[in-house]
């Protein structure tokens, strides 16, 4: 049983939520952060990734970094930028991209759930990581950066939610980054007990995207509960966004290799033809149309790969998805890619760029890209329920949720 949890938000004042939410902070680098929040004093950048508030930008890591993100909060809510609600609530987050919506309920999920497994995860994590959300949940006191988790469909949940939204006024509705962002506050306490009862009868939530920010947030957690063993505790909880699994859509994660392992373009095509059918593409550019198929793009020309009969192995869940085909069949042993989240010779490109990106970086810097299949919500959670982890890269989930949203203070 799932435990979720009501909370005293805090979050923007009014208009100005859409000044202040921003993209998460991993996925831009310190001077990309700096540039997309020139002109804007309220965007929730500032705070985290506040190495972009000095005049030169600080290591990441820098203790004046995580010291300049409490200075900034603890100003914003004294201004009344931010405001926290008095009552605990939970609230309903919606975001639309390209005429599909995906609808989540904010809410805080249990440590312990995420110890004993019951918030399952698919990734793992790296220490370094996870010690910069900690250094920055320690300093602002709270968890800024909600966590994107799914469940299996749930149609009292999914039920009580269209009718509030259709019932209700938003909070805060604006558009940002291409997606409209809608949000309202469920503060009806017997719906909100409603919720909480039907969640205790989900047998099991899993982590889509943040899988080192709830580490950070588990850790920290943790560590004050040796302190203080109150059960209630609100670091005890971490901030989550929880969205039915059929709302999500998952992008390819595409990969690019700089160069072809010292083998010439003829020796290349000859091994790749003993573990893959190799043709010219229908269409170019050329995504592929189904599970088992790949595209690959050299020399200006789209090729449509398809394993050979026993390439791909049929009794293991995890080596028989496409990233760990493409991985295990033809990285590795042809490209001499060992191990991909190492490998400087390989980058990867999430879906949402688009496949003229991979042309580009092959006309530019790069020698051979490869278009995936997505892989689906349907194969992360069996791998999750089989306790295994997904290839590295293997999903990009699109939208992103936004940050400064919504708060979870730890005390």
């Amino acid at each position: 049983m799932a435990v979720v949890k009501p909370f005293r938000a805090v979050r923007p004042n009014g208009q100005l939520a859409a000044q202040i939410a921003a993209l998460p902070y991993d996925v831009m680098n310190s001077q990309e952060a700096k540039e997309m929040v020139a002109g804007n004093d309220l965007s929730f950048l500032r705070i985290d990734r506040a190495e972009i508030n000095f005049p030169e930008i600080l290591d990441p890591h820098d203790p004046r970094v995580y010291a300049k993100a409490r200075e900034l909060f603890q100003d914003m809510l004294a201004k009344g930028q931010f405001i926290q609600d008095e009552q605990e609530c939970f609230y309903i987050y919606r975001q639309i991209m390209d005429g599909r919506a995906q609808t989540g309920l904010v809410a805080c999920t249990s440590i312990d759930d995420y110890q004993n497994d019951v918030i399952k995860k698919h990734e793992f994590t790296r220490p370094d990581k996870e010690q910069d959300r900690i250094d920055h949940i320690k300093a602002l006191e709270a968890q800024t950066g909600p966590i994107f988790q799914t469940y299996r469909d749930h149609a009292e949940v999914a039920e009580i939610i269209q009718d509030w939204v259709a019932s209700h006024e938003p909070l805060y509705q604006f558009s940002a980054y291409g997606v409209d962002q809608i949000c309202w506050k469920v503060d009806c306490p017997r719906t909100v007990e409603r919720l909480v009862s039907l969640f205790a009868g989900i047998d099991y939530l899993y982590i889509a995207d943040g899988h080192h920010r709830s580490a950070a947030a588990v850790r920290v957690g943790l560590k004050l509960r040796e302190k203080n063993p109150d059960p209630r505790a609100e670091f005890n909880y971490f901030l989550s966004v929880l969205f039915p699994a059929s709302d999500l859509k998952i992008w390819p994660y595409n990969r690019l290799v700089k160069d072809l392992g010292g083998l010439s373009r003829e020796e290349f095509f000859r091994q790749v033809e003993e573990r893959f059918s190799l043709a010219k593409a229908p269409t170019a550019p050329y995504a592929p149309e189904e599970k088992g198929t790949f595209g690959m793009y050299i020399a200006g020309q789209w090729y449509k790969l398809t394993p050979r009969p026993g390439v791909v192995p049929t009794d293991d869940l995890v080596k028989s998805l496409d990233v760990a085909v493409l991985q295990d069949q033809l990285l590795a042993p042809i490209l001499k890619i060992a191990d991909p989240r190492t490998d400087q010779r390989i980058e990867f490109v999430g879906g949402i760029r688009g496949l003229k990106e991979l042309e580009r970086r092959v006309g530019e810097d790069m020698q051979v890209a490869f278009s995936l299949y997505p892989t689906s919500i349907e194969e992360i959670l069996a791998v999750a329920d089989q306790g295994q982890v997904m290839p590295p890269k293997s999903t990009w989930f699109e939208p992103k949720l936004l940050s400064g949203l919504f708060i979870h203070r730890l005390f």
